[in-house]
């Protein structure tokens, strides 16, 4: 890739695939033909491209710059923008444009970008609470953008994902609006675009191959294989998000007054966006039956808990979806690692799984793989239940991912995987092993918290599971005996017993 600042490798959009040339999975769909809200459109495919690179590249007409209400948000991206175009875009920027509202577009000129034009678009920060405004107002940048392409004959656009993850929304639902709005918008104005280009940037970038199939299907046999994928909720004719009960839709724009300079950055400009959110009443510039309160409305359900952010459909779908991957990826590079296994069955015949923390190279392996080959273990095991052991043994922070990525991966396995769990076993834990158990079963997987035992030595193992049944790594034992001696038990052969086992 180019330093920054130079015009060299450039990307003409010609050379890039569109969705109609690339290869199309073999699917296995029955005989009953059903009808598809997304229909099979060789037309509409010809126009679509997903492409991974820098965006700054590319030699569309116009490109999509997702930032904050200034424009000056400070992101690599936003930085590097600003710096190929030259002082002519900062000075538009600061004497014409003068801001933008979240889920407004607005144009400037490309100057020494590649891009003729640039649309600037801000996306909405994401809140439980207003999860429906969320929805509408990233529907509206996606949208406004596209419209604001056609009405200028911007033929050719580059367009990067709107979401960010530092305005917290869910890069899997952000994907659904996004591709059904450019779906939608392309069955009404197909005739005004060449080519869109949805840019990868190195974030989520499996999402949209994933969900690109489901509304843009390459063929019959896709659209039927896409048609049990399709979550319940696709929106209007538009792609605009709907709800049954109340259609909430966004008037007129949202965002942070831009008067002295204002940007909606930081935690007080969030608060003041949340807040002007809670204030809105139907009428111009406002939400139509803003959502109720949480609050009042768990106390009208009998304080039942609140809705959750995703159905139980669709987080199995997301699984699904997963798991498909995990039986077709090569993950063998994940497996020769030996960081996860299933070993054999304790006292009560349940099955065991073994983590080996030092075996997992978290600075350097592909997580997204390793979540894969998690998956594709422990599938077939936690069906029924299950124990885990985990040993910690000699672990460095080179082998801890980040809490993030457990909280994801906590959260992208189904039901089965906390239901059927019944012990978890942490060997030769430390201080910071503990502290970190700690929060994440009191904040996270408060479901498993009372399944988690610490232990200090190999042998505890042994009061529920065979040594014959465990196959532990040669260096966790050597290091087991040199800690703990080679006099396991007292005389009457009775231990102690840690954290409650």
């Amino acid at each position: 890739m180019d330093p920054i600042g130079t015009q060299t490798g450039i990307v003409k959009v010609d050379v890039i695939p569109k969705w109609n040339e690339t290869e199309i999975p073999k699917y296995s769909v029955t005989d009953i033909k059903k009808t598809s809200r997304f229909p099979w459109r060789p037309d509409l495919n010809r126009k679509i491209a997903l492409w991974e690179g820098d965006i700054t590249t590319l030699d569309c007409v116009g490109m999509v710059h997702p930032t904050n209400e200034s424009l000056n948000e400070p992101s690599p991206l936003t930085e590097k923008i600003h710096k190929l175009a030259g002082p002519d875009l900062r000075q538009e920027v600061k004497t014409k444009v003068r801001g933008c509202r979240t889920g407004e577009a607005k144009l400037t000129k490309g100057y020494q970008l590649p891009a003729r034009f640039v649309i600037h678009t801000v996306g909405p920060r994401y809140n439980i609470k207003y999860k429906t405004a969320a929805e509408s107002a990233l529907y509206n940048c996606y949208r406004n953008v596209l419209m604001l392409a056609k009405e200028q004959q911007i033929y050719s656009l580059s367009m990067c994902a709107i979401n960010s993850v530092k305005r917290g929304y869910p890069p899997e639902e952000a994907a659904h609006i996004a591709i059904r709005t450019i779906r939608r918008f392309l069955e009404k104005h197909g005739k005004s675009f060449e080519c869109i280009v949805l840019v990868n940037m190195g974030i989520n970038e499996d999402i949209y191959q994933d969900l690109l199939p489901l509304y843009f299907p390459r063929n019959t046999i896709e659209e039927q294989w896409a048609i049990d994928l399709l979550p319940e909720n696709v929106g209007n004719q538009d792609g605009e998000p709907v709800i049954a009960e109340r259609q909430i839709r966004i008037m007129g724009t949202i965002g942070g007054s831009m008067e002295n300079g204002e940007d909606s950055d930081g935690e007080e400009a969030e608060e003041k966006w949340e807040e002007e959110l809670s204030k809105m009443h139907v009428g111009q510039h406002a939400f139509t039956n803003m959502e109720a309160d949480p609050d009042r409305i768990k106390k009208q359900r009998g304080n039942k808990a609140a809705t959750p952010l995703e159905s139980e459909i669709d987080l199995r779908r997301r699984y699904e979806r997963l798991l498909r991957r995990a039986r077709t990826e090569d993950l063998s590079d994940i497996a020769a690692h030996r960081c996860i296994y299933q070993t054999g069955t304790d006292i009560f015949g349940r099955p065991i799984v073994i983590f080996v923390a030092r075996n997992f190279p978290a600075s350097i392996i592909d997580l997204d793989k390793a979540l894969l080959y998690f998956i594709h273990v422990l599938d077939p095991i936690v069906n029924q239940d299950y124990v885990a052991v985990y040993f910690h043994t000699l672990s460095t922070g080179d082998n801890q991912p980040e809490l993030s990525w457990l909280k994801d991966v906590y959260h992208a396995v189904d039901n089965r995987y906390r239901k059927n769990l019944k012990s978890f076993y942490i060997v030769h834990p430390t201080v910071w092993s503990r502290l970190v158990t700690w929060y994440f079963t009191t904040f996270t997987a408060s479901p498993i918290k009372d399944k988690v035992h610490n232990v200090t030595g190999v042998h505890y193992l042994y009061h529920s599971i065979h040594p014959d049944q465990l196959d532990i790594p040669p260096f966790v034992l050597d290091h087991d005996l040199q800690v703990n001696g080679p006099n396991y038990y007292s005389a009457d052969g009775d231990s102690e017993t840690p954290d409650g086992l």
